[in-house]
């Protein structure tokens, strides 16, 4: 395993599953897009804000981020006009 970490992330889904929620976020710098895991199924992440993600990738024989902490992006504020993320 090995750590993570990226800012300026803005939600594009969330999805739960039996076993974890799974975030789909796009990096509104770089326009990547992760899918991120919560096995704990207890994070708030909104869709109108952007959010700092840190977390393990947890390897064996599936890439997983695995979130750790999330913490709002002071750094850059969304806009009311801001483009949607898709």
């Amino acid at each position: 395993m090995f750590n993570f970490s990226a800012n300026h992330l803005a939600l594009i889904s969330r999805t739960e599953y039996r076993s974890c929620a799974v975030f789909l976020m796009r990096d509104d710098s770089t326009h990547r897009v992760y899918c991120l895991y919560d096995f704990t199924k207890t994070l708030q992440i909104l869709p109108h804000g952007y959010y700092c993600i840190s977390g393990k990738v947890n390897s064996a024989d599936k890439l997983y981020l695995v979130i750790e902490s999330v913490k709002p992006d002071t750094k850059h504020q969304r806009s009311s006009h801001s483009s949607s993320p898709c």
